[in-house]
């Protein structure tokens, strides 16, 4: 298992070390500050959060306000955990809401559908802080299959302030932002993260969210705490994104997801046998059919 790691080039538990951009990504951040931010979208708690040590911030975008077999696996699995759940949702109005969320979840948020998932993550952490100061959280959006690991073990294990699940020197060393853990979760603290969870405003643009908030998010919280991440790939020819092109030795050692991109918009990348053996995890996962 250590050796097909190492050939993927993976490394076990890697405190973050900064890089640097390149100079055309640098001057583009610069732009997406200047051009790109746009208005937050619109929010509504449904069901305010509680104090609790713990919780499990998940973020579903539903354009059709359609939650799909995947939805209800990940939801009944987090619900096995010893953490409270705040699901924030986004569809295109807020009567849009499935009804079943009001029961799959310990705190409900409605979210308008601009904005990506750092919009969401900004106002679930805010009304955490609000309403569980200091409390851990386990943040994850839906663009992952599972868990098929113990998220309280992963929570139990980071060692870090900010733990990212996995973390890639593509454009410079980062957490990945589909899932990672922030500790202590404060007004403070959020503070601290303004430029990457810019308070009343929010990217609307892909490219603008990698570049100016997921590529930069570890580098920013260095500054006032301790970063790392479980696993973490260099850039490389061979594996440019580790969830994709080493999910198979991630999941030998106790990653809990799968990216659904992997079995799906990216499937042809991945390639056919590394496909296939993600259909068999997920059969013997018993996780429903997918795509």
């Amino acid at each position: 298992m250590q050796q097909a790691a190492e050939e993927k080039g993976l490394v076990r538990d890697w405190a973050f070390e900064a890089s640097r951009a390149g100079s055309w990504f640098r001057r583009q951040r610069i732009r997406d500050f200047l051009f790109r931010l746009r208005p937050a979208p619109r929010t509504r708690v449904l069901r305010a959060a509680t104090s609790a040590d713990r919780w499990i911030l998940y973020f579903l975008f539903l354009p059709d306000g359609q939650l799909t077999p995947a939805h209800r696996f990940t939801l009944a699995r987090l619900a096995r955990t010893g953490m409270k759940r705040l699901v924030l949702c986004a569809t295109p109005h807020q009567e849009d809401v499935p009804a079943e969320l009001h029961d799959l979840s310990d705190a409900l948020i409605w979210k308008a559908l601009s904005g990506f998932d750092f919009s969401a993550y900004a106002a679930g952490l805010r009304h955490l802080a609000r309403r569980s100061s200091g409390c851990d959280v386990f943040v994850m959006n839906d663009s992952v299959l599972g868990p098929f690991a113990d998220l309280d073990a992963l929570m139990d294990r980071a060692k870090w302030d900010l733990t990212g699940i996995t973390g890639s020197g593509n454009e410079e060393n980062h957490v990945q932002s589909y899932a990672f853990i922030l500790r202590g979760v404060t007004r403070s603290r959020l503070w601290g993260l303004r430029t990457i969870f810019p308070p009343g405003a929010a990217f609307d643009d892909f490219a603008a969210v990698v570049r100016s908030q997921e590529t930069r998010f570890a580098r920013v919280a260095a500054r006032r705490m301790s970063v790392g991440a479980f696993w973490f790939a260099a850039w490389s020819v061979e594996n440019p994104d580790p969830t994709l092109f080493a999910a198979d030795v991630l999941l030998d050692q106790g990653f809990p997801f799968i990216k659904k991109s992997a079995l799906a918009k990216f499937r042809h990348v991945v390639g056919h046998v590394m496909a296939a053996k993600l259909d068999a995890r997920l059969a013997a996962y018993g996780h429903p059919l997918f795509p």
